[in-house]
């Protein structure tokens, strides 16, 4: 980073200018990743302290206010990390897919308490830092093929455009089809959809930002409508992270934390989060254009930014900190740069005095971003030869299995399995980089002992 007169030169640093950006759309980009993501904040603290699940021994039960500040400031935390070092436009939280698996497979589940899971948390953590900065994470990520890093990026985009649908309440649960519309004439549902037109509206008319613009005026109508309620007050008491501030190095004291049960968990947590996070930011990348000869530019730094995160969140209270898919709708809004994550940062940072004004954020209010961003995300489609069919099945399954498992790790998996055995029929096993074989092995090794 350059100083001049007038101080920190952070345009310089975060080359507005070569990636013609500027400070509006990078704030605007980080406020709509923000919003989009908001909602973390709420859930996480709710999954972690299974709120949902009635008489429960305290004893299993987590501090709600402490895993609410231990989220907002693992996300800070990793957000400044991904936008100083890393540059992107990419921010980070506790992951949702692995905070269910924390809270109701291992501890309500297998009966381990929260604090021998944050200690699995912080040993694949460790592990996971210790891969970054050996360079080997990057190396894994670069090693595959450029049809599968786009057939990532159109998976996760159909993704989320399902999580918006169903979040949304249009497409429900069926028991005779697994899915169907649901009722369309219900309030929120109907508020939704009026965020799809007007982002929809805003977007087609070129308007920068319009998938913020397409939330803030979502989230006025909602409250006009009486769909959303008004906060009573702005600004509350931080709770105290005492609770659960350190609490897992009290897990390493206990023989009964060692065992092989605490391995698979440890790497189950190693496994879900690698592959979680490489395909966000692989996805996100190419989707802000960053990806260059099938190269992602300082991913080891990007690589980083979730290793520390986790590990401190972890220290702090809270499951594994992953990159989220959701800053897809910043990008969207115009973010280019890692200032971009800075402001979604900051924004965490505040959410620790302004926890009331959170609950405008509701899933009425995000769903569409989320559906109008898998719209964007699937443009790469069009990157992939599907005239080779040696490359066609492993990107289409990777792209269909990710909504349909509901699973980004998942699909994956099924497309990484497939690669190496249509190449290698095709006669193009030379091509197979060494290192698809050994996800080969390790995917349907997951699949076995899964």
């Amino acid at each position: 980073m350059t100083i001049d007169k007038g101080g920190l030169n952070m345009k310089k640093y975060f080359q507005f200018e070569e990636l013609g950006t500027n400070y509006r759309r990078e704030i605007i980009g980080g406020l709509t990743t923000f919003l989009a993501m908001a909602y973390i904040l709420v859930v996480n603290p709710i999954t972690l302290t299974l709120a949902d699940v009635p008489d429960l021994p305290d004893a299993l039960r987590m501090d709600y206010g402490a895993v609410f500040v231990a989220t907002a400031l693992s996300a800070a935390i990793g957000s400044i990390i991904m936008g100083l070092l890393g540059r992107y436009p990419l921010a980070l939280a506790p992951g949702l897919g692995l905070n269910a698996f924390f809270a109701y497979t291992v501890v309500l589940g297998s009966g381990v308490p929260w604090q021998h899971a944050l200690g699995a948390v912080f040993i694949s953590s460790v592990f996971f830092l210790i891969l970054t900065l050996t360079g080997l994470r990057e190396k894994l990520i670069n090693a595959i093929p450029a049809e599968l890093k786009h057939a990532v990026g159109a998976g996760i985009g159909l993704f989320i455009t399902f999580i918006g649908l169903q979040t949304s309440g249009i497409i429900v649960n069926n028991d005779a089809t697994l899915v169907g519309i649901g009722d369309l004439s219900a309030p929120n549902t109907l508020l939704s959809i009026f965020g799809i037109l007007v982002t929809v509206i805003l977007m087609v008319r070129g308007v920068r930002g319009g998938v913020f613009y397409g939330m803030i005026i979502s989230i006025i109508v909602g409250m006009i409508f009486g769909l959303i309620e008004t906060p009573t007050k702005v600004v509350d008491k931080v709770p105290s992270l005492e609770p659960t501030f350190g609490a897992l190095f009290s897990s390493f004291n206990d023989p009964s934390f060692y065992s092989t049960a605490m391995l698979g968990i440890v790497l189950t947590f190693l496994f879900v989060d690698f592959f979680d996070n490489a395909g966000t930011l692989v996805a996100v990348a190419n989707q802000a254009g960053f990806v260059k000869d099938n190269k992602l530019p300082r991913a080891g730094k990007a690589l980083l930014a979730d290793s520390v995160a986790s590990v401190t969140g972890s220290i702090l209270g809270t499951s594994t900190v992953t990159s989220y898919v959701e800053s897809s709708a910043g990008v969207a809004a115009g973010a280019r740069t890692g200032f971009a994550s800075l402001v979604t940062a900051a924004c965490f940072l505040l959410s620790l005095f302004f926890f009331p004004l959170l609950q405008v954020v509701t899933s009425a209010v995000t769903a569409p971003a989320l559906i109008i961003v898998g719209v964007l995300m699937v443009s790469s489609l069009g990157k992939i030869d599907w005239t080779k069919f040696e490359l066609a099945v492993p990107a289409f399954l990777t792209i269909i299995i990710m909504p349909l498992s509901y699973s980004i790790a998942t699909g994956i998996a099924v497309g990484f399995i497939f690669y190496p055995i249509t190449m290698i029929v095709s006669g193009r096993a030379k091509e197979v980089n060494p290192i698809m074989y050994l996800f080969f092995i390790i995917f349907i090794l997951y699949f076995i002992f899964n």
